[in-house]
């Protein structure tokens, strides 16, 4: 479907129950936490909060519209109410919103990422999870809010997942790019996200015996 006009994306987001809007008050919001980090905040300070802060501002949302959140296997996603399909958002890599350029994800991604994208590609549907979310939660077909900053703005395109090569997301079965024009908040800032959290942060931990 990359060859759908802007109208038709705006028909295919209607589908998804969501819209561009949306997604532009969760990146700016995420922007704007961002902009109050410092150098005395750790190094991965402002890429981790970005995309905590973009999904929290997306869950915020659309939370009271009956969709359920999920933080399984640290993959922040939000099932809409009929279970049909989620949403979680990554950074992006590449072209991010221009169907002309390729896209992946930027940050490699585990083995709890891997599966989901495989799912996508099958689409069966198991049971469990049916009583919370309506069918099995590694079975609901997930799409990424792909975020990336690029020439003094916050681009970001909301994308189906079909196929990874190594760890990264590459292969999409549906892109469709978000004119969400927001100012950068800086040009120091990665937004990179976290993973998929198969492999946390490496923390020193230093225990000093009595003398």
């Amino acid at each position: 479907m990359h060859g759908l006009n802007p109208e038709q994306h705006a028909q295919r987001l209607s589908e998804l129950d969501v819209d561009v809007e949306l997604f532009e008050r969760a990146l700016d919001l995420a922007a704007a936490d961002v902009r109050g980090c410092t150098d005395f905040d750790a190094p991965a300070t402002r890429g981790f909060l970005f995309w905590s802060r973009a999904n929290r501002y997306i869950a915020e949302q659309l939370d009271p519209l009956g969709w359920k959140r999920t933080q399984r296997d640290s993959i922040l996603r939000m099932i809409h109410p009929t279970g049909s399909h989620a949403i979680t958002a990554i950074s992006g890599d590449g072209g991010v919103g221009d169907l002309n350029k390729k896209v992946r994800s930027k940050n490699p991604k585990g083995g709890a990422v891997a599966r989901l994208v495989e799912r996508n590609r099958q689409l069966e549907i198991i049971s469990r999870d049916e009583l919370l979310f309506g069918r099995e939660l590694d079975e609901i077909e997930t799409w990424c809010l792909l975020y990336k900053r690029e020439d003094g703005i916050i681009r970001a395109e909301l994308s189906r997942p079909v196929e990874m090569h190594g760890k990264y997301i590459d292969e999409w079965r549906e892109r469709l790019p978000l004119q969400v024009n927001l100012d950068d908040p800086g040009y120091d800032i990665s937004l990179d996200d976290p993973g998929d959290g198969d492999d946390g942060p490496e923390v020193m931990v230093e225990f000093v015996g009595e003398n």
